[in-house]
């Protein structure tokens, strides 16, 4: 009998195929020591774009691929059928628009071996191509906050980009991924807070970073703006949907009330920054964006980024 597989690397990709074509080669080159590898990609395209790099890659990588079809729009779903056709003790997500460093593996588990979490963070870098706008760039708006390896972090720095997860404490929760946030985003978010409640152990590891492109549809404004409402929307209902009834009324009072006040706040600071700092007067408008997400989420509006 073959002895179990350790870490599974799980990929969702969607319309990505050359992103894609880029991080399989990347993983081909990953040094892994005496760990047990394999690779499971969920390609969430109804059209099942990913299928010619996929079969082209099915011979070439030095481990298992294994590559499936997921066509309903919904990226909690994806997200689950990798977790359920992982073999490994661990399940580690990375992104198709994502580049690991040569020993992104190794470090990442000397971290979680070295203090013993459940999950282990790492960080994401953004990567500009020659023709992003300087504005973009001196923003800073792609980079996200970053800690010394072994300090234990919370829910608001737990993302999916760039992570190690226990497949024991996945398979705990009921999904694990809650597809009802599978078209807007959060999905993860509600993972883990599942998972902290249930105890886990959460970590940061500074080593074991990837990079992620910053496309150009990316690099402007609008896009900017889009994902801080949707950012907001999404905060709106996590706090809100596992609450009954007389607890959510009173939270959603309390939140949007304190979203109406960051509005007016922020609004004005971004309208009186204008002259002095663009990029500053671009910070107070997506604190702006996001509190009309929170509010428009109490009024039951909806926005999909996913899927389309």
């Amino acid at each position: 009998m073959s002895q179990p597989m350790d870490i599974s690397i799980c990929i969702c990709t969607f319309r990505r195929p050359l992103l894609l074509d880029q991080l399989l080669h990347a993983l081909r080159l990953q040094a892994r020591g005496e760990l047990r590898i394999e690779v499971i990609v969920v390609d969430n395209d109804p059209q099942a774009s990913a299928l010619p790099v996929l079969t082209r890659w099915q011979s070439q990588l030095p481990v298992t691929l294994r590559h499936y079809h997921q066509a309903i729009p919904n990226i909690a779903e994806t997200r689950n059928l990798a977790v359920q056709q992982a073999q490994g003790q661990w399940v580690l997500f990375i992104d198709d628009d994502e580049a690991p460093d040569a020993d992104w593996i190794l470090k990442i588990v000397a971290a979680q071996e070295r203090y013993q979490a459940d999950v282990v963070f790492a960080p994401v870098l953004p990567r500009y191509r020659a023709d992003t706008p300087d504005w973009i760039r001196a923003g800073d708006f792609f980079n996200r906050p970053r800690y010394l390896t072994g300090t234990v972090i919370g829910i608001s720095d737990a993302r999916t980009g760039n992570v190690l997860i226990r497949r024991q404490s996945l398979l705990a929760i009921p999904g694990p991924f809650d597809a009802a946030f599978g078209r807007s985003g959060a999905e993860d978010t509600m993972l883990f807070r599942d998972m902290l409640a249930n105890g886990a152990r959460f970590v940061w590891c500074d080593e074991a970073t990837v990079s992620e492109e910053v496309p150009a549809e990316r690099a402007k404004l609008s896009w900017l703006l889009r994902r801080s409402y949707r950012l907001g929307q999404t905060y709106m209902r996590s706090e809100l949907v596992r609450l009954a009834t007389l607890p959510r009324l009173l939270r959603a009072t309390q939140l949007g009330l304190r979203a109406l006040l960051q509005l007016v706040v922020a609004a004005l600071l971004s309208l009186l920054l204008l002259p002095v700092s663009r990029i500053k007067a671009i910070r107070w408008l997506r604190t702006t964006l996001a509190q009309c997400g929170k509010l428009s989420a109490l009024l039951g509006h909806r926005y999909h980024e996913y899927g389309h």
